[in-house]
C-alpha cells in the first residue's frame, strides 16, 4: 500500500523535521494536495521541493513504484504510470479514493510550474518575464539533453555515454551565471536541475548505478577538474539552500540508491 504521510505533522526518522509553517498567510491554500512520490529518484524530488518552497501542506502517499506501484495508481491517478503525480482538490479521501472532482495531474516539470501558479508568493517563478523564461529555457534544455545521458551512464552502464554527458554538463554550466543559483535567486530551474546534479557525483563517489567502477572513476576525476569548478561550486551552494535541507538526507538517499532495483 505505501506510506501515507501528512506533512506537517509526521517526522521520518531518517530525514529532517518536516515543515511547520501555515499555508503563506496572504495566499491561503484552500485545495487539498495528495503527492504520490518516493523519496530516492531525483524527478520526486523536485516535487518535495517545491511544496517545500511553497510551504504547503499535503499528504504524501510515498511508495517504490518500480516494486511496489498500487495497481490502482494508473487507472485512478496517472494513466503515464509515473511518479511524481498529484491529486488536487476535492474533499479529504484516501489516497488511493481520490475525489472524481479533483484534478490529476503529472509529469515533474508541469507540476513544478503548477505548485508556481498555485502558490506564487513562493518566488519559484522569477517576478522578471525574461528571467523567467531563461528559467524555463535551462529546464527545457535539461530534460531533453541531460537526462537521457544520465539515464544511458547510470541506468544502463554505457561507457560510451560519459563524454556526452560531461559536454552536456559543461553546457549547463555555461547556462549558470557566475554566483548564485540557476537565474541568480532560487527559482523553478533549481528546482529542476539540482536534484539530478547534486546526485551526480553522489552517485559516482559511492559507485552506485551500472556504470563500471573504471568509467564512474573516469567521470568523478573529470568532474573535480578546475573545468567543472563553477558546476560543483553551484552544487555545494544548493545543499546549503533550506528546502534542500528539509528535503534531502544524503546518507539515507545513498542506502536506497543502493537497494533500488533500477540500478542493479
Amino acid at each position: 500500500m505505501g506510506k501515507v504521510i501528512l506533512k506537517r505533522h509526521h517526522q521520518d526518522e531518517n530525514w529532517p523535521a518536516c515543515s511547520t509553517h501555515p499555508a503563506l498567510s496572504n495566499m491561503p491554500q484552500t485545495e487539498r494536495i495528495t503527492l504520490y512520490a518516493n523519496r530516492v529518484p531525483a524527478f520526486s524530488h523536485r516535487m518535495f521541493l517545491a511544496l517545500e518552497e511553497a510551504k504547503a501542506e499535503y499528504t504524501l502517499h510515498d511508495f517504490d513504484i518500480w516494486y511496489a506501484k498500487p495497481d490502482w495508481f494508473d487507472t485512478k491517478i496517472n494513466p503515464l504510470g509515473k511518479i511524481p503525480a498529484l491529486s488536487y482538490g476535492g474533499p479529504k479521501t484516501a489516497p488511493d479514493q481520490p475525489a472524481p472532482e479533483s484534478a490529476k495531474l503529472g509529469e515533474s516539470l508541469a507540476l513544478v510550474e503548477f505548485v508556481a501558479d498555485i502558490f506564487p508568493e513562493s518566488g519559484l517563478h522569477p517576478a522578471d518575464p525574461v528571467v523567467r523564461a531563461r528559467a524555463r529555457m535551462i529546464n527545457n534544455y535539461f530534460d531533453t539533453n541531460f537526462f537521457p545521458l544520465f539515464w544511458d551512464f547510470f541506468f544502463q552502464g554505457k561507457p560510451e555515454a560519459r563524454v556526452p554527458f560531461l559536454e552536456v554538463v559543461e553546457t549547463v554550466q555555461g547556462l549558470l551565471p557566475e554566483t548564485g543559483y540557476a537565474v541568480g535567486d532560487w527559482s523553478i530551474a533549481d528546482v529542476a536541475i539540482a536534484p539530478f546534479l547534486a546526485r551526480t557525483p553522489m552517485q559516482l563517489e559511492n559507485d552506485i548505478g551500472k556504470q563500471s567502477t573504471e568509467e564512474g572513476n573516469k567521470m568523478l576525476l573529470a568532474l573535480r577538474e578546475p573545468r567543472f569548478a563553477r558546476m560543483m561550486k553551484y552544487i555545494e551552494d544548493v545543499k546549503q539552500w533550506p528546502s534542500w535541507k528539509a528535503t534531502y538526507n544524503e546518507a539515507d538517499v545513498i542506502e536506497r540508491n543502493k537497494a533500488f532495483k533500477l540500478f542493479n
